[in-house]
């Protein structure tokens, strides 16, 4: 018989559990808590969780334990449980009411046994085999059904071997420690049916933000492998800072909610460009717009070089009467010339189109002079600049292939995703997505956008994704305008980034002395990207 005092101190142990069940948001944790707290409560040696299967046609071992064997398997213990799921049908089509555990299941009751070895109706023939080959004796078992909120069984607790706490010995188990076991087994279904929901709603928001991502790069090919990699090269930043124990960051922490919050934060961090004009995204050369103009730069030269063969063929004509061979081989000499000066400006403007150099004085002087100074008569007639103003803008452009304006478009996306990131109910535990999400085009030293935010204004994970952000887009092997750095020149310039006041200094020496960057590329960069990277250097 159980005293009243017994009784109470338990009873307060089941409050606290469900506390505690309702905290946990790990599922595995989360069953491993429930057996271990029905064992505790009823005094239990052993136990088993089963989960109804996808199917409903089974249960499936989740957590084994049994004490006085030592035996710990399934959960967090990492040791899997390779025993078959118990079938709650025979093989003849019948519910399976020979085994305890499917019987509970499929009856929806809780089944208290005193003996195993004298309990007539139930097979336990698996119990004794084990029980002779461990010399274990398997006795008392009390097995109770886990019922969700919408009556449906979704697993069964069982119990094995109540343990007297004053000697020791096997028991059978009371009517109170059943009450108390149905009593948490309610409270664990409805712990354990919250946490699918919420993980079930975590992975649709989940595929929700990559159905975003996927539209970005039906968009552009450019861009969804950027989409995923930052989010995973900011995490595993976010994991090496976490794991600091001196320097600046040896206080900083994420618990899982701060993990999820990044990680969601990464996912989302440029969903603004939706909004992005696809020609700016994938502005390949400097006169890309739906198409590459410089096959029209290429038409007017054409033009050009057959004006100067129907000018020289004319001349050739008003010598017809004349026998002057000399002047013959003149104009032909002069259409040839000019033939080669034409060929070589065209060379030359389709080396500026790439954008891949930075182009000195000289040569954007030499653009201009071109778009000038040559003429040529357009579709009207008229004869015109052989380079339109547009055109002569985006061909010296100095870097790169976008034009300032381009670039403020470009530049957009990050405002249009705050706008978009601001507008969403965020729980409480996502409250800070837009944050991080939205800092990861600001400087440590006010100068980047949109916002201007200095390095003392930003959290610690919106100046991560800033790092991950500028890492992912220097060693990118997909963007139309670039190959992919090497990982020593791309390092470099993240360094001269630190000493500039564009990245964050602490973060970027946990990027460097954790590997950080060196994990990424192994796991993202083609192999010949992979170089020798001096690390003291960096970091001096």
């Amino acid at each position: 018989m159980d005293s009243s005092s017994d009784l109470f101190r338990r009873l307060e142990q089941l409050n606290a559990i469900g506390a505690s069940l309702s905290k946990e948001r790990d599922t595995d944790r989360l069953l491993e808590s429930i057996l271990v707290a029905a064992k505790t409560i009823t005094h239990a040696d052993g136990g088993t969780l089963y989960r109804m299967t996808e199917d409903r046609r089974a249960l499936r071992f989740e957590i084994l334990r049994t004490d006085s064997l030592k035996i710990a398997m399934g959960g967090t213990t990492g040791n899997a449980i390779n025993f078959p799921n118990l079938p709650l049908v025979n093989s003849t089509g019948q519910p399976n009411d020979a085994m305890v555990a499917a019987y509970a299941a499929i009856h929806d009751k809780t089944v208290n046994i005193v003996d195993a070895y004298t309990e007539a109706g139930f097979d336990f023939s698996g119990t004794r085999s084990f029980d002779q080959r461990t010399g274990y004796r398997s006795q008392s078992f009390l097995t109770v059904p886990m019922k969700n909120h919408e009556g449906e069984i979704i697993g069964v607790l069982q119990l094995i071997n109540a343990l007297d706490p004053a000697n020791g010995q096997v028991t059978p188990f009371s009517l109170a420690d059943q009450s108390l076991a149905e009593s948490l087994a309610s409270q664990a279904a409805i712990a354990l049916t919250n946490r699918l929901l919420i993980t079930q709603l975590e992975e649709l928001f989940e595929a929700f933000i990559n159905l975003i991502n996927l539209a970005i790069d039906e968009k552009s090919p450019y861009t969804g492998g950027h989409c995923q990699r930052v989010p995973a090269l900011t995490m595993m930043l976010a994991d090496a800072a976490d794991a600091v124990q001196e320097g600046p960051l040896a206080a900083f922490r994420m618990d899982d909610r701060d993990h999820y919050e990044l990680k969601i934060a990464g996912l989302l961090h440029d969903c603004g460009k939706v909004t992005t004009p696809v020609h700016v995204v994938d502005k390949a050369t400097k006169l890309q717009t739906l198409f590459d103009r410089i096959h029209l730069v290429d038409t007017r030269f054409e033009v050009l070089k057959r004006d100067a063969e129907i000018s020289a063929l004319r001349k050739q004509l008003a010598l017809r009467e004349k026998v002057d061979a000399a002047a013959d081989a003149g104009i032909w000499r002069d259409y040839h010339e000019e033939v080669r000066k034409l060929d070589d400006e065209r060379e030359f403007l389709r080396k500026a189109n790439v954008g891949g150099e930075k182009m000195n004085d000289e040569d954007l002087q030499r653009v201009r002079d071109i778009g000038s100074h040559r003429k040529w008569r357009n579709v009207d007639a008229v004869v015109s600049d052989f380079l339109s103003a547009d055109e002569a803008d985006n061909l010296t452009i100095r870097a790169g292939t976008l034009t300032q304006k381009e670039r403020e478009v470009i530049n957009h996306h990050i405002v249009a995703t705050i706008k978009m990131l601001e507008q969403l109910p965020w729980p409480k535990h996502l409250t800070r997505v837009p944050e991080y999400a939205g800092g990861h085009h600001e400087r440590m030293d006010g100068k980047g956008y949109p916002r201007g935010l200095t390095r003392e204004q930003m959290s610690v994970q919106a100046r991560m994704m800033g790092i991950a952000d500028i890492f992912e887009a220097l060693t990118a092997r997909d963007r139309p305008y670039k190959a992919g750095m090497k990982l020593s020149q791309a390092m470099d310039i993240m360094a001269n980034f630190k000493k500039g006041g564009h990245i964050d200094p602490d973060l970027f020496d946990v990027f460097v002395n954790q590997g950080v960057y060196r994990r990424y590329a192994e796991q993202f960069l083609d192999p010949g990207q992979l170089d020798q990277v001096d690390e003291s250097a960096l970091t001096a």
